[in-house]
């Protein structure tokens, strides 16, 4: 079997294996581009559910290549009934990726000769078959590891393992045609003295064949355990280079964060050069860069947190119910007391973290807080005012610009260290030079 690289797009321990914005003059801004996972390599989506000690885990795959290649290994808390096991709906993960993104807003400012108000307008195969192969259970057995369950769920074949040490499981995988990489013994081990078990998928080729899918849909498990933990060390075993994770957590409380790695805020509502409209891809993934090696890599940064029911601006439209739902977002309409989409009662929280084994030696460890407090990856463009402008105010107003201007210039280099003489360079090129102003009547100059 030709050996291939895979992951699921949740690098989770996922073991992949082959068998404040200043005040704008203007009546409205509006969003113009997001900052969607889409922008990173190597990228992984989850979302987690959670509430109490109930979770919802949906994982996404990114895996480019023949399907009957596909294998993951997951550490899962407890033992999984097949009722447990779901085949998700990926566009419910690409809205809520929409949904939760960093965005680049618009603003235009006014003619400083007729100033809006009020002020708050300007704000803003067959597992089977290798089993048979290799003995069965007996074979299992000897090594110390137990076959607890196995299922077949849509086009995938489950097995949930548990094992007594590390080599013993090592040697079931390879037998079984697993191709498990150097270094994994240690962390498996860790994995089994903490009592958890193992999350076997292969794609089954004949059921999806009979489904009719032409890609690999996310598995969903759902379990409950006090432990709101993501395992994430198996998926640096073979990387070839810092990972990219997001995690999309939805919880009735409020806001979720990391309690073994801080939670950083990226920067947020800064104005930056209208330029970066054309370039907004490039600077966000700059920005995140530079905050990553400023944090020395050793965060989890929060990109999103905010209600499910509304948001300001929206880079797409909040999710409705059934996808709440399709997420494994169970408690509503319980007891009947939310109608409608009922979101209002989802509060997310986007994680985004660069990690690899030197910098995150643990497995991420969640808690969901009472904090709903709302905040928002925001960049702010404010294009001034380009019309004819003979008032007294104009004046004062494009001395004003050309203090934003160097200001802005100043901010885009801090987060992304691009060079500044680029900027000033691109800024002069898209920039807006101030209409000449009138000459200062001869009784303005002598009381100023």
């Amino acid at each position: 079997m030709k050996t291939m690289t895979m992951r699921w797009t949740l690098a989770v321990s996922v073991l992949m294996v082959v068998p404040s914005a200043r005040e704008a003059q203007a009546f409205c801004g509006f969003y113009v581009a997001k900052a969607d996972s889409k922008l990173f390599n190597k990228a992984s989506q989850v979302a987690l559910v959670r509430d109490g000690d109930r979770t919802v885990l949906t994982m996404a795959n990114d895996f480019k290549g023949e399907p009957k290649e596909f294998a993951i290994v997951v550490p899962v808390p407890t033992f999984l009934e097949k009722e447990q096991i779901h085949v998700g709906d990926r566009a419910h993960l690409e809205h809520l990726d929409a949904f939760t993104s960093p965005r680049l807003v618009e603003y235009h400012d006014g003619d400083p000769c007729q100033p809006v108000y009020p002020a708050a307008m300007a704000e803003s195969g067959g597992l089977d078959m290798a089993r048979k192969k290799n003995g069965g259970g007996s074979r299992a057995e000897s090594l110390g590891v137990t076959i607890e369950a196995q299922y077949t769920v849509g086009e995938y074949d489950i097995l949930i393992l548990s094992a007594k040490e590390s080599s013993g499981l090592e040697t079931w995988l390879r037998e079984n045609g697993y191709k498990i990489p150097n270094g994994a013994g240690p962390i498996l081990g860790s994995y089994i003295k903490q009592n958890l078990r193992f999350f076997v998928a292969k794609v089954n080729l004949g059921e999806q064949a009979k489904l009719g899918f032409t890609y690999l849909r996310p598995l969903q498990v759902a379990y409950e355990s006090p432990k709101f933990m993501l395992p994430i060390r198996l998926g640096t075993v073979n990387a070839d280079g810092p990972q990219e994770l997001f995690v999309y957590a939805l919880s009735r409380k409020g806001r979720v964060e990391t309690t073994n790695y801080r939670t950083v805020k990226l920067p947020t509502d800064v104005e930056i050069p209208p330029y970066v409209k054309s370039e907004f891809k490039d600077f966000y993934r700059a920005m995140f860069d530079q905050q990553v090696k400023k944090e020395d890599m050793s965060v989890v940064f929060m990109e999103y947190a905010w209600d499910m029911g509304w948001c300001d601006p929206c880079a797409a439209d909040p999710l409705s119910r059934e996808e709440l739902r399709g997420l494994g977002v169970f408690w509503l309409g319980e007891n009947g007391r939310e109608g409608g989409n009922a979101a209002q009662n989802v509060f997310v929280t986007r994680l985004h973290v660069r990690y690899d084994a030197a910098h995150f030696p643990e497995d991420l460890v969640f808690q969901d807080t009472a904090d709903r407090q709302n905040f928002q990856g925001r960049y702010v463009m404010r294009h001034p005012w380009k019309g004819s402008a003979s008032c007294p105010e104009a004046e004062r107003y494009f001395e004003e610009v050309r203090r934003r201007q160097a200001r802005e210039a100043e901010t885009l280099a801090s987060l992304t260290g691009w060079d500044m003489a680029r900027i000033r360079s691109r800024m002069g090129v898209t920039g807006v030079t101030a209409p000449t102003p009138r000459p200062r009547a001869w009784y303005r100059r002598i009381w100023e």
